[in-house]
This record gives structure tokens, sequence and C-alpha cells, in this order.
């Protein structure tokens, strides 16, 4: 169920600690003002100051104007979040970003060191992420969306706004006064994302008012299917080794293979394979009935190829 600002921030139980994400916009300002007053000095901001964009320093003025008059110590990241050839722009500045977070809450003396990290998404980016997800074809996984907490690094992440809709983000806001910068690029419909909140967010609106919470429940069966595929993918790569013996591998039907290597390549090679290149592999694991089969196929960031009995991965 969609809930208020107020409401989310009640069932907000971090442990502190607490470092809040701090773009400058309307979800981060809201969360950061919300966090600061329900715990007092035990919150800190964190602005990762991207440089791709001329406002970059408008936004860092605000965070640093609002920090002073909330009296909540900020730490600016700058970062370098220029994307490689072949790799999108936003997922380059995602990267960038979690490693400048992870960066500034391991900063400072042990006693004040940061349990938690709270960033600012809320239920419309969840049903944008999920429609991205459709729009590419993703599996179980990407339909799960945004998770409200995970663990990495050693910290608690936490989405407490995942339920509030944007607006009532903004509406929150305007009732204290509150100003927030916007982001001009959040205009550019070159961006998928920009095009789906602009033109399908307000169709669905009008068509499916209550979308946000049949979006988001689907989001979570999606997760919970995702869980019960992991625990399965593991299972079996205890059966099959790490590296995969190709004779393990060929009695699974062809959904546990593509599971088993895909959760092999992530978890040790931090490589996520295409559908079509699963699809390949498996072909060739099924045929691989003699010593002189040959296996090299490209797969992620590298290749799988045999080695003997075993699949390595290798990325020249």
């Amino acid at each position: 169920m969609t809930q208020t600002v107020d409401a989310a921030l009640d069932a907000f139980t971090p442990a502190l600690p607490l470092a809040v994400g701090l773009s400058g916009g309307a979800d981060s300002t809201a969360l950061l003002l919300g966090c600061a007053e329900r715990w007092p000095g035990q919150v800190r901001a964190i602005h990762v100051h991207h440089g791709l964009q001329s406002a970059a320093d408008a936004f860092e003025r605000h965070c640093v104007d609002l920090c002073a008059r909330l009296q909540v110590p900020l730490q600016v990241q700058r970062v370098d979040a220029r994307h490689a050839p072949g790799q999108s722009p936003e997922d380059a500045a995602r990267i960038a970003r979690y490693k400048a977070f992870e960066a500034a809450a391991q900063a400072g003396p042990a006693e004040l060191a940061i349990q938690s990290i709270a960033l600012a998404q809320h239920a419309d980016d969840q049903v944008e992420t999920l429609l991205l997800a459709l729009s590419r074809g993703a599996g179980v996984a990407g339909l799960a969306a945004m998770p409200a907490f995970w663990r990495r690094g050693g910290l608690d992440w936490h989405r407490p706004l995942l339920t509030v809709p944007g607006a009532e983000v903004r509406a929150w806001l305007r009732t204290r006064g509150q100003a927030w910068v916007e982001d001009p690029s959040n205009q550019d419909e070159r961006y998928t994302r920009n095009r789906i909140r602009a033109r399908l967010l307000p169709a669905l609106e009008a068509a499916f008012p209550q979308f946000r919470d049949t979006f988001a429940r689907s989001a979570r069966h999606a997760a919970q299917a995702s869980e019960l595929l992991d625990d399965l993918a593991r299972q079996d790569l205890a059966e099959v080794g790490d590296p995969p013996r190709i004779a393990a591998l060929q009695p699974l039907s062809p959904a546990r293979q593509g599971n088993v290597l895909r959760l092999w390549l992530r978890q040790a090679h931090q490589t996520t394979p295409s559908s079509a290149q699963l699809d390949a592999l498996r072909v060739q694991i099924t045929a691989c009935t003699t010593r002189c089969h040959r296996i090299h196929i490209k797969v992620g960031r590298g290749f799988v190829a045999r080695e003997g009995a075993v699949l390595r991965w290798y990325n020249p």
C-alpha cells in the first residue's frame, strides 16, 4: 500500500548512526529532513558531485545550505562518472555513486561509524524501474525492481520512501515551506526512464489509479521467485562445483543449467550473460560428449571455455 511520508518514516527503524544520500532533489531533501527530525545528532548526509552538468554546483550549494540549517554534517564526494564505451551513462553514474557512498560511510573515527545508508527512491521510481525491466525482457531478478532493504559492504541499505508516491513527497515539502532543486536532465526524453515518467505514468494513473500498489505487489512476487531461484542455484552449484564440471551440468534441465551458470558467472566472476549467450553455452554443454569437443563462447565481459572436464571463464 502507498503511504504518506510521515507514515513511511515512522515505520523506518535503521541502525544508527545513519547516512542519507542527498542529491538536493525533492525526494532526498524530504528524506534528510524527516530523518534529521527523528534522530537529531545521529544523521549525516552524503552528497555525490558527479560533475556531469552545469547545474551540479547548484545542487551542492543547496545541500550545503540545507545541512547547515538542519545542523547535519555533510560530506561531499566528487567522482568521475564518465561512462566507458558500451556502458550507459546512467549505469556509470550509479556505480560511481555507490562507491562514493561506501567510501564516505567508512570515513571518520570508528566510534562514529555509519551503520546504515538511506536512499530516497519512491513509489514512482519503483514503477519506472519495473517498466524498464519489462522493456528489456528481464527475468524475475530484474522484475523484482528495487529492494527496500539489503546489505552491502558491511552496511545496511534502506529505501524508506519506496511506498510513497512522488507527488506526496513534493506536497509534504510544500507544507513545510522547504525548497529543493530540480535536475534539468529529468526532462530529457532521450532517456527511457524520463519518457516513462512523462508519458506512461500519467496514462497509468488515468487507467489504473492503484497501479503503484499492484506493480509493487508484482515486484515483491518476482523478488520472492528470484530468491527461490538463487537458493536452487546455490544448491546446484555445490553439486556441479566451481568451476562447474560439464558432466555434472548435463543431467540438469535447461532451466536449471541456465540458473546455476548465471549464479556461477555473477558470483565468481561478476559478469552477467545475455539470454542468447546462455542458450548457446547450454547447447554446447549438451553436445560435449567427446574429449575433443571444444567450447569457447563469448559470455558477459569475457569467454567461457572448456578446460578438461570443467568450464572456465576468462577475460582476455
